[in-house]
């Protein structure tokens, strides 16, 4: 559900994340870290101490997981916080002999991603469970499922190719390997409870979604024929089959792909012809299931997107209408609340409810 920047210098805004109901979200900066509540845009929690690369909440709780930007010597890039927003004090401090490059964290278990090891921990001992050797992973991709039940954890699993391990981390060990892409991959998510996985490659130019019981099966989204860097992937929050699928890259556009529609025609569909097609070829008939909303976001500044709910959605067997509110957070330091609508005959609108600057905003009563 984050993103980090690869270099302290790049933005103010050094990492992103909506916590695991898309309700709140935090930003890490050269300063400190905020906490918003993404519904209303009010700063709910702000401490000015030094700067930080991983800002993590659990939920709405009081339990963060943070990480300094080691510019200065007291906010170590190896050293993971879990912080009381309540009390104001560390609960608890684990150190490591490298940086510390992506955390993750549900209401089970608590992921440390390091350049190539992964540590699994107990939530609430904080006992490590696993110890994951990785392919060398520099900018600490991962995916983890925000769900108790679909515990499920992605890895890269090649540096050549865009191969994805998915383990599980309450039964600790892996599920599958999924080979998603012949390029590296760039971005990867689950959907809410765990069973669906998208992927993107650094081409950019195919978005996948996979069914996690079945890593051979796959369905194929064409976002453009040009190479663009995807830099976030977002399920739509339904606790089934996810609606919508959305990606902003750095073309500056959002993409929004129809999935309830192609996955539920799939599974009805026992034809022989259904049955010759491969998914390769099937990106051809997606058109329909695709929609672009140009210039969404400046073009070639990182962004996080997330879905935060979908109203009206009705009948998967034909395009439906529907309103769709979509959070995305720019590493300019904006927020933005977009709605998306859908008309029945699958025309698109989109209209920009709010906006504004999470790095000008001030609490009431900083830290």
């Amino acid at each position: 559900m984050a993103t980090t920047t690869s270099s302290s210098s790049a933005s103010p805004i050094l990492c992103a994340s909506f916590n695991q109901d898309n309700s709140c979200f935090s930003i890490g900066t050269k300063d400190g870290f905020k906490i918003f509540d993404a519904r209303s845009g009010r700063l709910c929690y702000e401490r000015v101490v030094g700067a930080f690369s991983i800002v993590e909440m659990l939920f709405s709780s009081s339990l963060l997981a943070i990480v300094g930007a080691g510019e200065q010597p007291s906010l170590s890039p190896r050293r993971l916080c879990l912080f009381n927003t309540v009390t104001g004090t560390a609960l608890r401090e684990l150190n490591y002999l490298t940086s510390i490059l992506a955390i993750r964290i549900n209401r089970k278990r608590l992921i440390v991603i390091l350049q190539d090891k992964t540590y699994i921990y107990d939530l609430n001992s904080l006992a490590i469970l696993d110890t994951i050797d990785t392919v060398p992973n520099n900018k600490g991709l991962c995916a983890f499922s925000p769900s108790s039940e679909g515990c499920y954890l992605a890895l890269p699993a090649s540096t050549t190719k865009g191969s994805v391990l998915v383990y599980n981390t309450v039964e600790l060990q892996s599920l599958c390997q999924i080979d998603a892409h012949r390029s590296p991959l760039a971005a990867i998510v689950f959907s809410s409870n765990g069973m669906y996985l998208a992927t993107a490659s650094e081409q950019g130019t195919i978005i996948r979604v996979h069914l996690v019981s079945q890593a051979t099966k796959s369905y194929s989204f064409r976002r453009g024929t040009y190479p663009s860097t995807i830099y976030s992937l977002s399920f739509g929050p339904s606790a089934e089959l996810p609606d919508i699928l959305v990606a902003t890259s750095s073309s500056g556009s959002l993409h929004v792909f129809f999935l309830g529609l192609l996955i539920n025609q799939r599974r009805r569909s026992n034809t022989l012809l259904g049955a010759m097609i491969p998914d390769s070829v099937n990106d051809a008939f997606e058109h329909a299931h695709h929609h672009v909303l140009h210039n969404a976001v400046p073009a070639g500044v990182k962004s996080h997107v997330t879905i935060y709910n979908i109203d009206n959605v009705s009948s998967v067997s034909t395009i439906s209408a529907f309103r769709a509110s979509i959070f995305i957070i720019t590493y300019d330091g904006n927020f933005r609340d977009y709605t998306l609508s859908v008309t029945k005959l699958n025309e698109s609108s989109r209209s920009l409810e709010r906006e504004f600057n999470v790095l000008e905003t001030i609490s009431d009563n900083p830290y």
